[in-house]
């Protein structure tokens, strides 16, 4: 099959539908799932290029909503043709770009248009935008609304970036006033600083010195402030990579008092633990910190009750220098983990051991980050009607992470070595083979995606 074409058709005894699985042809047409034929009455469609893929399993495309591109202005640390090259490598079809370590940050409808030109082009899979709340931009919400942005982030700490300064709490009370009843989300990077005594100054190149510097009660205080403010107002709101569990009774409690407030956590929260960070060993470093493990099994505990609604990457790549690799200092050391390309078999690998199903991965990394996004009317499952957003992996194939399989822009993980199950095969993007066994389609063929808020929600 030719990289860069058309598939009219793609053929599997194992195709994942909402809650079940079943042998079927996916009928493509126009970058659209036409229709979904049984074994019998596809013997009857033979028109077009068929992909007939065997045993191997065929779902909806990775959404993943939770990705820092860096682009325009940081492309040394990543960019649009690099992330979306990894993204589709890892089977993902759609990512949503963070507003910021791009420079500038996505903060303005005009810097929203110099980040869509810088795309232009560019991406191998379908890309999404947030927009970015800082202090005292209300007035620009809605203009980038109405452009098509999927929401708004913002920080309640400091960044890490000058451009993109944190908010307090008066600035939410405005950005909320701002975005109340327009159907919108807004996203919190949601740690508030601690007015404690300052602790005895411990060893930088020790993990339990950084550790300690951003305790649970950060996340667990902040996310209060959160659920607070979204019952108040009623718009809502997002918790981005939840790191502590303790935080998890305030999010069910404001949710069963009427908060539309959803949460998300990471791979690197599920799948990695202090315990195992060596002194020095900055990788690691990521904000929130990862913490215990009986905090991760916690984690896990939630995913599968329903409380943390979607996993996504949080990849936030950086140059070497600024990972402060030579000194080991965690505390200079910039917080952000790759693992774009990894996520799919980061995730089953882990969780098939806990009892989640294929299904459930569906839902977790595919549907609900599409209904955050306001994208579920045309992405995260296979159905008539949706765009034609498909991977095609065996997760039964065990594969070891090595550097020359890595696509990201710099090849800095923790994950090196890691033994993962779920090999990726195949990606299509609206009915396009862009990924193919180690092999890209000559162009990029992803497009700029742009929410319409005239279209209404899908329940």
């Amino acid at each position: 099959m030719e990289l860069g074409s058309e598939i009219s058709i793609v053929r599997s005894s194992r195709v994942v539908l909402r809650e079940t699985i079943i042998p079927a042809d996916i009928v493509i047409q126009d970058g659209k799932i036409a229709k979904i034929l049984s074994r019998r009455q596809a013997a009857f469609q033979t028109k077009g290029k068929v992909l007939d893929v065997g045993n191997q399993l065929v779902m909806p495309g990775i959404i993943d909503s939770h990705v820092h591109v860096n682009e325009p202005g940081r492309t040394a640390w990543e960019g649009y043709r690099t992330a979306t090259r990894a993204a589709a490598a890892g089977g993902v079809t759609t990512i949503v770009d963070m507003p910021l370590n791009c420079i500038p940050p996505t903060t303005t409808l005009e810097n929203l248009e110099v980040k869509l030109q810088a795309a232009k082009g560019q991406c191998y899979v379908d890309t999404a935008f947030w927009g970015g709340v800082i202090p005292d931009n209300e007035s620009e919400l809605q203009p980038m609304m109405k452009a098509g942005v999927a929401g708004f982030k913002c920080f309640m700490v400091p960044s890490g970036v000058s451009e993109f300064p944190h908010v307090s709490e008066m600035h939410l009370t405005d950005a909320m006033a701002e975005l109340k009843d327009t159907g919108t989300v807004l996203l919190f990077h949601a740690e508030k600083e601690l007015h404690s005594s300052k602790s005895k100054p411990s060893d930088p190149c020790e993990y339990k010195t950084f550790l300690d510097s951003r305790p649970d009660e950060m996340e667990v205080e902040a996310i209060w402030t959160v659920s607070e403010l979204c019952l108040r107002y009623n718009v809502r709101c997002h918790i981005v990579h939840l790191s502590s569990a303790k935080a998890l009774p305030i999010i069910e409690k404001a949710r069963q008092a009427g908060a539309p407030l959803t949460v998300e956590t990471t791979h690197h929260y599920l799948n990695l633990s202090a315990a195992g960070i060596p002194g020095g060993a900055t990788l690691y470093k990521s904000c929130p910190p990862i913490r215990g493990r009986d905090n991760q099994e916690r984690l896990w505990s939630a995913l599968k009750a329903g409380q943390i609604d979607m996993v996504v990457s949080d990849h936030s790549p950086c140059t070497a220098d600024l990972k402060q690799l030579e000194s080991g200092d965690f505390m200079a050391a910039w917080g952000g983990i790759s693992s774009l390309q990894f996520g799919l078999s980061l995730f089953w690998t882990s969780a098939k051991r806990r009892g989640f199903s294929l299904p459930d991965l569906v839902k977790l990394m595919c549907q609900n980050p599409a209904q955050l996004c306001r994208l579920e009317g045309r992405k995260g499952v296979i159905a008539p009607g949706m765009d034609a957003d498909i991977v095609i992996w065996d997760p039964e194939k065990q594969f070891e992470i090595k550097e020359e399989l890595i696509h990201h822009k710099t090849r800095l993980t923790p994950y090196l070595g890691f033994q993962l199950q779920g090999e990726v095969l195949a990606t299509i993007v609206r009915g396009k083979l862009v990924y193919f066994r180690g092999r890209f389609s000559p162009q990029a063929l992803g497009k700029s995606i742009l929410v319409d808020y005239n279209m209404p929600e899908i329940p």
